[in-house]
């Protein structure tokens, strides 16, 4: 209960620390949803009691911070553990189980190391996704950039909304509002991203095939 109220006390006091903190709990495997972070304290930026780009800097920074507890709890007491603590009580009192861990994991099977940026921009795995990256043992500093970006984009959105929202919602209707729209705006990044990655790879490819000729 403690640690409730002290979330929600970060929560009623957004500031630079707290987004940054509350954006590493909700990284991690705490699970909470970055939508109750983000928009708000954009919400109080367009107020002018705080700074969208700090916002947008601190929230990336936690998430990048949880995502590294989850990145190197992975790396250090590897596959068998970690599913046995997802298993365990106080894995499903932090609502994992063995079953999405191993989404998580077919998941990055699936998409190579790309699945780290894609992830962070899917509710259902974006939290889980540095788990089966430190069992793979990902590369950190690839692992670091995207997850950076994918958090970023993630972030920008959820920031821009909130900042808009100022101007035509009262603050008690934000995060009902923002709920409603993020799923759909997630779905919509998720494509964009994947016709870009697309784009690229064809046009490698185009251009090795051309080097051949």
């Amino acid at each position: 209960m403690e640690s409730v109220s002290f979330i929600q006390w970060c929560l009623d006091n957004l500031n630079y620390w707290t987004i940054t903190l509350l954006m590493t709990i909700e990284s991690s495997f705490i699970p909470f949803p970055s939508e109750v972070v983000v928009p708000p304290a954009a919400y109080n930026a367009a107020a002018g009691e705080l700074n969208i780009y700090l916002v947008v800097l601190c929230a990336t920074i936690g998430a990048c911070l949880g995502a590294l507890i989850n990145y190197g709890l992975a790396l250090w007491i590897g596959r068998p553990l970690v599913y046995k603590f997802a298993d365990s009580r106080l894995g499903r009192l932090l609502l994992l189980s063995g079953e999405k861990i191993e989404v998580a994991e077919k998941y990055f099977r699936d998409h190579g190391v790309v699945s780290t940026l894609v992830g962070r921009l899917i509710p259902a795995v974006r939290q889980l996704i540095s788990i089966p990256a430190g069992l793979a043992k990902m590369k950190l500093h690839v692992f670091l950039l995207f997850t950076a970006i994918g958090a970023g984009i993630w972030n920008i959105v959820l920031a821009a909304l909130g900042y808009f929202l100022h101007r035509v919602v009262p603050k008690e209707e934000l995060i009902p509002t923002v709920e409603k729209y993020s799923h759909e705006i997630g779905i919509g990044i998720i494509i964009v991203v994947a016709l870009v990655i697309a784009y690229f790879v064809a046009r490698h490819f185009i251009k090795k095939k051309k080097s051949q000729q």
